[in-house]
């Protein structure tokens, strides 16, 4: 699998070296064992799924490229939003210095617990709540990484992103299509950067 995200233009070491770290076939059901390592997203209960491996790769690369990024220390805490089954939120944790995710289903939240407890990351706070208000307490962020998409960015993540910090996020554009989206921070406001086509689960608020 690493070897596969390396040949599709994965660069970062750090990136490689975590999603080598984590393995994926913990996260899913025992019946999907057998495509853990596939290219594939998979269903994880509740009508929402683990993303691809490629994607996970992808968006948290990017969020490696945040200007506070470049510093001593390198990534410093990162905010997920949907938690899902914790996959991302481990390989997150291998990169970043602290993570926090939040998650607005309490079976995912619970499920996600349970993955996560063996692996001991205690730099990794799993949060129960509606991730579209984000967590206040945790800002700023120097990166913000969302796992499901919507049609605009909730106001709450870009008031708690640092300044020199980054945002990636599945929104949706022109003809309803979702493509990947990177919000940069900077003294003087936001610059957003339009990126490929994705497909994530609906961005939605409440807790359920």
């Amino acid at each position: 699998m690493v070897q596969r995200l390396a040949a599709s233009g994965i660069q970062s070491q750090a990136v490689l070296s975590a999603m080598g770290g984590v393995e994926r076939h913990l996260f899913v059901d025992s019946a999907l064992v057998n495509q853990a390592y596939e290219d594939t997203s998979l269903p994880i209960g509740l009508q929402q799924t683990i993303s691809k491996p490629s994607v996970v790769a992808r968006m948290i690369e990017l969020l490696e490229g945040a200007e506070c990024a470049r510093a001593p220390g390198g990534l410093g805490r990162v905010l997920e939003i949907g938690t899902g089954c914790g996959y991302q939120a481990a390989v997150l944790g291998r990169v970043a210095r602290e993570v926090y995710s939040i998650e607005r289903l309490r079976g995912l939240h619970e499920k996600a617990r349970n993955n996560l407890r063996p692996l001991r990351l205690r730099n990794v706070h799993l949060l129960f709540g509606d991730g579209m208000q984000g967590y206040a307490q945790g800002a700023p962020y120097a990166g913000i990484i969302a796992a499901a998409g919507g049609d605009a960015v909730p106001q709450a993540w870009l008031d708690q992103l640092a300044v020199g910090g980054r945002l990636v996020a599945p929104m949706v554009r022109n003809a309803g299509q979702q493509v990947l989206l990177v919000i940069d921070k900077t003294l003087h406001g936001f610059t957003e950067s339009v990126l490929e086509a994705v497909h994530f689960v609906p961005l939605k608020s409440g807790i359920a």
